[in-house]
């Protein structure tokens, strides 16, 4: 096994730790704008295999990093099982919404998703052939709250109050929703792993914002199920998870899911992830991603201060959350160069 990445996840503490970027290919990068205007929307960039597999591959011809993680989008399930998606231009994606046992109905049944996302494993084949042999897949898909959240709402929303609706007046929807969700999500993901995915993340931006029970029955019991199904099917394939700000409850969550890895915020310090995440195994993150905008000493230096820190065990490095559109190219390679120089 060569791969840094899959090095680290199988729990290798390596001198160097893998790096990639959460929305790596994206806008702060000019070719990336050119190929979205080429493909017409942001949807259509999604469905087009050609195009998708540009878009992934460009900030690896660029950067080097040691992962590729497919371009797509967490709400193509929502659409794939049946939901009006569509995407406002500097507003961001609109869906139509899921709040009644009646509108739950008209959903499809989970096994129905693979005619509509059949796209996004052919951008999985081509990045399987094109990518450098050092290079590592990463396919992904959003956990079953953060997933629910959108389609609850019908777009995004600051604190998910329309969801926390939901869930505390009508349990037995809400619930059959994330079930749902949850079915869909395996197939899809085992449908990666088939297409060349080495590695899947299971995004679950909003996690931060269940409590207690809550936390534990839709942030925890998904990602346990949709990890030990995956297990049973693909034995060897290794699962990120990412709940993020779960603050204290990072404590445990890999032994709770099963995840090979957790992928850390920016609210958390390394020093404290050091001590009571990463005994579990790998870890992965989390400089702020302001300093891709920033730059500067400041970037080099917290960089360099969180690979020594999580140097003892196994880490893959990388933002505590998305780069941002307003980020210089240029940061990123300082950033690079100082975790590597670290």
């Amino acid at each position: 096994m060569t791969k840094l990445l899959l090095r680290a996840l199988a729990g290798e503490s390596l001198p160097t730790p893998p790096i990639w970027m959460m929305r790596q290919a994206g806008r702060y990068l000019p070719e990336y704008r050119a190929t979205r205007a080429q493909a017409g929307d942001f949807l259509s960039l999604c469905y087009n295999p050609d195009l998708a597999a540009e878009v992934t591959l460009q900030p690896i011809r660029r950067f080097g990093f040691d992962a590729a993680i497919l371009f797509a989008d967490i709400l193509l399930i929502p659409q794939a099982l049946g939901a009006d998606v569509w995407f406002v231009t500097g507003e961001g994606p609109r869906l139509s919404t899921i709040t009644s046992a009646g509108d739950l109905a008209r959903l499809k049944p989970a096994d129905q998703i693979h005619d509509r996302l059949a796209p996004v494993y052919e951008t999985l084949r081509i990045l399987a052939r094109e990518l450098p042999r050092d290079t590592a897949l990463i396919g992904f898909a959003g956990a079953p709250w953060t997933v629910a959240t959108y389609m609850i709402a019908g777009r995004g929303t600051p604190d998910q109050g329309p969801a926390h609706a939901l869930k505390d007046m009508d349990r037995a929807t809400f619930t059959a929703l994330i079930d749902r969700i949850t079915e869909a999500t395996i197939l899809y993901l085992s449908a990666q792993i088939e297409a060349g995915a080495e590695v899947v993340k299971l995004f679950d931006s909003w996690a931060g914002s269940l409590r207690g029970a809550d936390f534990d029955d839709f942030a925890v019991a998904p990602v346990q199920r949709i990890i030990a199904a995956l297990k049973e099917r693909h034995p060897g394939t290794p699962i990120l998870a990412f709940p993020r700000e779960a603050g204290e409850r990072y404590i445990g969550f890999a032994r709770a899911t099963g995840a090979d890895c957790v992928a850390l915020d920016n609210s958390v310090d390394a020093e404290w992830a050091a001590r009571h995440i990463q005994p579990d195994g790998c870890v992965q993150g989390n400089l702020d991603p302001r300093h891709m905008v920033t730059g500067g000493p400041a970037l080099v230096a917290e960089a360099q201060r969180i690979t020594r820190t999580l140097r003892g065990g196994p880490h893959i490095f990388n933002l505590g959350h998305g780069i941002t559109p307003d980020a210089n190219p240029d940061n990123v390679s300082a950033m690079i160069e100082a975790v590597r120089s670290a």
